[in-house]
C-alpha cells in the first residue's frame, strides 16, 4: 500500500500533543489587532484542542499524527 500524503496546509496550523491531542489556532487574530480589547487579544492568542465533530476530517488530513 503507497504512503499517504500530509495535507501541508493542516500540518502548518495544527500541532499534535504528545498524548495525541490536536491542537488549533484561532482566527481573526492575525491583523487589525488595534482596536481589539487586551482579554479579546490573550483570548485569541491560546491554541483550542479539536472539536470532536471535525476529528475525522482533521484524520484524513494529518494520517501519520
Amino acid at each position: 500500500m503507497p504512503k499517504l500524503k500530509t495535507h501541508g496546509g493542516a500540518s502548518k496550523r495544527m500541532r499534535v500533543t504528545s498524548r495525541g491531542r490536536v491542537l488549533r489556532g484561532r482566527q481573526l487574530g492575525g491583523h487589525l489587532m488595534v482596536h481589539k480589547r487586551g482579554s479579546r487579544k490573550r483570548s485569541l492568542a491560546q491554541t483550542r484542542e479539536i472539536e470532536s465533530s471535525d476529528a475525522a476530517r482533521i484524520n484524513r488530513l494529518l494520517p501519520y499524527r
